[in-house]
Order: C-alpha cells, then structure tokens, then sequence
C-alpha cells in the first residue's frame, strides 16, 4: 500500500481512501492496472519494498495483456509460478515416495509410470509450470544449448508445457481448485504466453539492454567452459 500511494498517491488520495478502494474488486483491478506502477517498479533505484509476488503480478499482468490474454486469474498464477521459481530451492519437485528432489524432466515423466492420481496432477502442473518459466525466462539460453550441444529446442518446451497444462486441466483436482480454466488458458495459448514473459525479460527487466540479461550472462559463461 506504501508503494502504491508513492506512485499513485495524488489520484487515490490518502491510506483509507487506498483501502476502501482496494476492497472493490474493479477498482482494485483498475489500480493494479495503471502503467505507472509498472514503470515504478521498472525505473525506481534501491530496494523495493514490494513482495516478490506483487512485483511479478504487475510485470505479467502488462505483458499478457498486450498479448491479448486478459485473465486476471492468469496472470495471477503465473505471477506466483515466477515468485517461486525464483527461489533457487523451488525449481525441484519433491514426489511423494521418492528419495530426492526431481531435478529433470526425464526423471518426472518416468515417475509419472508409477504415480497415484493426487501425485499425477501434482507432477503435470510442475512440468507445465517450470516448462513455462524456462522458456519464458531463458529462451536464449535454450536455443544456445540446442546450437551448440544439441538440447532440446524451444519447441520441445512448448509441446511438453502445452501436453500437460492441457492434462492437468482435465483433472477433478484442477476443478476443486478452480485451476481449471487457468491451465486451459495455457494450454491454448502457451506460446503466446510465453513470447510474452520472453518480452517481460528481454524489454522491461533488462530494460531494452540484452547485454545485462541473465540469458546472456549464462550463454557468456557456456562460451567460456568451452
């Protein structure tokens, strides 16, 4: 509420006012939606000190929009699908009756062989979640590795996320958790909605300037090991 106010304190007036306003699901939306807070969030020096959620929420939500998807609960999802990607110790799936974390996805497919119903639909959204972050986050870095030491393309990325949001979004689990609707959206429509996080990094984290991404810090660093 404090960053909010700071950006768009002289439209919205004082904290009770942001608060009763906040407690409108359309006026909320409208808030949430201003540009300014995106350019905030983007241009500002120093700490922000806005939750990891919030700040993707405001990024994805711009870009998805421009990309013609205007599910909110979209956007919301996938805000929370990149807040927990960003923890380095959030990328591994933990299936239940497995020693270790699941690291690749060899190694969740063959565990899907022997899964129960619960663990199945746990393990299809995760592929379909960390297919999405990877391709929407590092896509140079997966058309690197599949230059030069013959990984899987962007393509591979599409289909396995595309087969498995589509899978998970059939399941009862899906719909007791109103995931329903957000899974098929991504299912339909993963490569837009990944061209659109590739836009988010390439254009508004990284500022226009690709030699400072993270993409082109790791393929920097593939070069140099080899």
């Amino acid at each position: 509420m404090d960053f909010i106010l700071s950006v768009l304190g002289q439209k919205l007036g004082t904290a009770e006012c942001l608060i009763k306003l906040l407690a409108d699901e359309d006026t909320r939306d409208l808030i949430l939606d201003d540009e300014a807070l995106l350019h905030a969030l983007l241009e500002r020096r120093g700490c922000l000190r806005v939750s990891t959620h919030f700040y993707f929420y405001i990024l994805v939500r711009q870009v998805l929009r421009r990309s013609q998807i205007h599910d909110r609960a979209v956007a919301d999802y996938v805000a929370e699908v990149l807040s927990e990607f960003a923890q380095a110790d959030q990328s591994s799936c933990l299936v239940p009756g497995t020693g270790a974390p699941m690291n690749y996805f060899f190694e969740l497919l063959s565990a899907l062989q022997t899964a129960d119903d619960r663990t199945s639909f746990m393990i299809r959204a995760h592929v379909g979640n960390y297919s999405l972050f990877l391709s929407g986050v590092f896509p140079e870095r997966i058309r690197f590795r599949a230059e030069r030491k013959g990984f899987p393309a962007l393509s591979y990325y599409e289909s396995l996320g595309r087969a498995h949001y589509r899978a998970a979004s059939d399941h009862q689990l899906a719909r007791r958790y109103e995931l329903a609707g957000i899974f098929d959206t991504l299912a339909e429509q993963f490569q837009t909605a990944r061209r659109a996080l590739n836009d988010m990094t390439d254009r508004l984290i990284t500022l226009g300037d690709p030699d400072y991404s993270l993409d082109a810090l790791l393929n920097a660093k593939e070069k140099e090991s080899n």
